[in-house]
């Protein structure tokens, strides 16, 4: 590890130009690079984004994992790698700050990777809705059974060690993204643990728990990748 450590922080967005600015004014200083990944936004989220002081990578194709995968190339890309990225969502649902709580335990050498869980931290009221509560619980319980995995919840608000992220060998494109990561580190054996994360109403509608389509998409995807590694 880097002596200071080197930090990157990764935001896959779509149309989030009111929310992103807010965002990146909260990361702590402490990173080198935030990438931000335009999901094909029809917004201002790219130019808002860059006049922010983010990296922004465009990405054509809509899905979260495949923005993750895009803003991961452009980190490979650079000559110096980081130590630890971590992953945020854009829409001012997390609290940025928290990301030197979060980072904490890589740094310590305790742990590889570890989740922010909204189940352990505080939640605003109406911050998260009844499919997205009942999802994350049906998703962890499965792996506790299935899998052997201990998870509360498959929170977006996420740190990992670049070098174990790149063991996994990423794939998913899109909704299992999140669980696909908790799956195998615990099937490779990384050592992961979570810490509790406070999470308010995001800036906007969401894409996925926001309409009928994504909670049944994200829903089939998250049972879906459960099943698949199995």
């Amino acid at each position: 590890m880097h002596n200071p450590p080197i930090i990157d922080v990764i935001i896959p967005a779509y149309n989030e130009e009111k929310s992103i600015p807010k965002v990146l004014a909260e990361i702590p200083k402490i990173v080198r690079h935030i990438v931000v990944a335009n999901n094909n936004s029809t917004d201002r989220t790219g130019e808002v984004a860059k006049a922010a002081g983010a990296e922004v990578v465009f990405e054509g194709q809509k899905g979260y994992g495949k923005a993750c995968l895009t803003a991961m190339d452009w980190i490979w890309n650079q000559e110096v790698q980081p130590d630890i990225v971590v992953f945020l969502d854009g829409d001012y649902s997390d609290y940025p700050e928290e990301m030197k709580d979060l980072i904490r335990p890589i740094l310590d050498r305790k742990a590889d990777m570890v989740i922010g869980s909204r189940a352990l931290g505080k939640r605003e009221a109406g911050s998260m809705t009844f499919p997205q509560v009942f999802g994350n619980w049906l998703a962890t319980t499965m792996m506790r059974y299935m899998q052997g995995a201990k998870f509360s919840d498959l929170g977006p608000f996420r740190a990992i060690s670049w070098k174990k992220l790149l063991e996994l060998n990423m794939i998913d494109q899109n909704f299992g993204w999140t669980i696909e990561m908790q799956i195998k580190a615990h099937q490779k054996g990384l050592r992961y643990t979570e810490i509790p994360v406070n999470y308010r109403k995001r800036i906007g509608v969401s894409k996925v728990s926001g309409t009928v389509k994504g909670v049944i998409g994200a829903g089939y995807k998250i049972i879906f990748t459960i099943f698949k590694y199995w």
